[in-house]
């Protein structure tokens, strides 16, 4: 489904009527258990939401980008998931309140549409997650992981006449993991052994795939 422009500036202009917030990297937007205080648009910067295992774990479940919207499902059913929101990167934000959301799409429903464009492209990540998690190997999934992660945040660029992709998202070996169902210390392994293969170099938190097509024969 695609939405036209007017659409899309009809959704980005109602929440520029509200707050604007600025957030360093590493800050909370909405903390362990509270409660969504609005909902959010994202202008700039990155937003890790995840939620904490019983064992006590940060489980990463998406990262957020410009242009997408923070407490989506709270809004639209009033269920309280308990997801965390922390910046991965220096943030800024629009917030509304969620009366203002609602009369928005009762009185707008057209300019909703690009609404349910995010909903559709919402899942389709989380049925890429679920593909990823049905690998047997820790190999398998981290290949895949990386895969999904190019389509959503990587950009092509030429190194030595090879084309590349650089994940264009910090990447801590704890939310891979968290991500693909394995623990740290065999994610980091894995991590190492595609790298000793020229498959993926890594500068820090920044992972760039080398081989695409290599990548992928993993899978196949």
């Amino acid at each position: 489904m695609l939405t036209t422009e007017s659409q899309q500036n009809a959704l980005v202009n109602l929440f520029h009527q509200g707050t604007k917030l600025t957030y360093k990297k590493g800050e909370f937007v909405i903390r362990p258990g509270e409660t969504p205080s609005g909902i959010f648009y994202i202008k700039s910067g990155l937003v890790k939401a995840y939620d904490i295992t019983k064992y006590g774990e940060e489980n990463l479940l998406i990262i957020r980008k410009p242009g997408e919207i923070l407490g989506l499902t709270w809004a639209i059913t009033g269920e309280n998931r308990n997801i965390i929101y922390a910046t991965l990167s220096a943030c800024e934000l629009f917030q509304i309140n969620r009366d203002q959301f609602i009369t928005f799409l009762r009185t707008s429903p057209e300019a909703a549409l690009p609404l349910v464009d995010m909903v559709i492209e919402m899942y389709r990540l989380h049925s890429e997650r679920i593909i990823t998690l049905e690998y047997r190997s820790v190999r398998e999934r981290l290949v895949s992981f990386l895969l999904s992660t190019a389509k959503r945040f990587g950009e092509e660029e030429t190194e030595d006449n090879a084309e590349t992709v650089v994940l264009h998202v910090p990447l801590k070996h704890q939310d891979i993991a968290s991500s693909i169902s394995a623990t740290r210390e065999t994610t980091s392994r894995e991590l190492a052994y595609l790298e000793r293969q020229g498959l993926i170099s890594r500068d820090q938190s920044i992972i760039t795939l080398l081989d695409l097509q290599r990548l992928r024969n993993h899978l196949s």
